[in-house]
């Protein structure tokens, strides 16, 4: 055999782990920095995601839109830079702390708006807030079958650091004007994301026995912006391909339904460890948290 042929077979066994990124809260999120908007994030997004060429979903409030020209003009950017959009809810409603009722409306009132948005193209993913689909079992078999007979497919989430509480010391560092303080911000949002791959890898194996299509859970917040290009970097060292949602979840690993109920915001591989009454990774509220809220104080 030759030295060409072995190095074509040994190239095409290490086949890429596949991922998609997923954003969610638009059409805002988080603090802000001083002299940034949300258009600012928004545009930022975009220009961090155009050189991808991947569909890229975001999932949106509607409610936080209502009225604001700025929060609409962030909704426009993200749909002519060819991004699609999906449901969050209305409100960001929490599931734990509201009946079944009173999330259906905010699940219907979502979808006044996604139509025009999205003219024709597939909007029937639903992502959960918080990632909180049931404090019951009664409540989250209501949920995901009110979902099923509207259409929706839930977005899952596999992968999952808390992108969301670098936000606040990073507006508080910017205002301080202490670069050194965002240079170790970075650093550390780096290392938490590397951690929750490793996680979510090791959760794979240990439930399917492989390495399943994996979805990250990511937010239109003015960190994550700032961050994506390098975020997309560590991606691409670490041999993750980046995919759309729905090929993402072509993989059978999210045909599972862990049936239980929760009291956090679990990611599915989480959800399905506590079914089997197997240990998981932390929760990646818990790594991380008290750590950042010491930034610039």
């Amino acid at each position: 055999m030759t030295r060409l042929l072995l190095l074509t077979l040994f190239a095409v066994s290490l086949t890429a782990q596949e991922i998609a990124l997923t954003f969610d809260d638009l059409p805002n999120h988080g603090n802000l920095p001083p002299g940034v908007t949300r258009v600012d994030v928004a545009r930022t997004f975009v220009a961090a995601l155009k050189p991808a060429s991947v569909e890229f979903y975001g999932f949106m409030n509607a409610g936080r839109a209502d009225g604001d020209a700025a929060r609409n003009e962030v909704l426009r950017i993200w749909r002519d830079g060819g991004f699609p959009l999906a449901s969050h809810s209305y409100s960001h409603m929490d599931l734990h702390g509201n009946n079944t009722e009173d999330f259906k409306r905010d699940i219907d009132q979502n979808e006044a708006a996604l139509p025009q948005l999205m003219e024709g193209q597939n909007w029937k993913w639903f992502r959960y807030p918080y990632l909180r689909e049931g404090d019951t079992v009664e409540k989250r078999r209501e949920i995901r079958a009110y979902l099923k007979q509207k259409g929706y497919r839930t977005a899952q989430v596999t992968i999952d650091f808390g992108d969301y509480m670098w936000n606040a010391p990073y507006a508080r560092c910017m205002a301080n004007e202490d670069q050194q303080a965002v240079e170790e911000l970075k650093s550390l949002y780096l290392e938490a994301a590397e951690d929750s791959l490793d996680a979510g890898q090791e959760l794979s194996r240990l439930l399917f026995d492989r390495d399943m299509k994996h979805t990250m859970l990511l937010h239109i917040g003015a960190f994550t912006g700032l961050m994506l290009p390098d975020l997309l970097e560590l991606l691409d060292d670490l041999d993750f391909k980046v995919i759309p949602l729905a090929e993402a979840h072509s993989d059978t690993a999210y045909d599972s339904d862990p049936d239980v109920a929760t009291t956090r915001g679990e990611t599915l591989l989480m959800q399905m460890a506590l079914a089997k009454k197997l240990s998981y990774a932390r929760h990646p509220d818990d790594a991380y948290e008290d750590q950042l809220d010491k930034f610039c104080r």
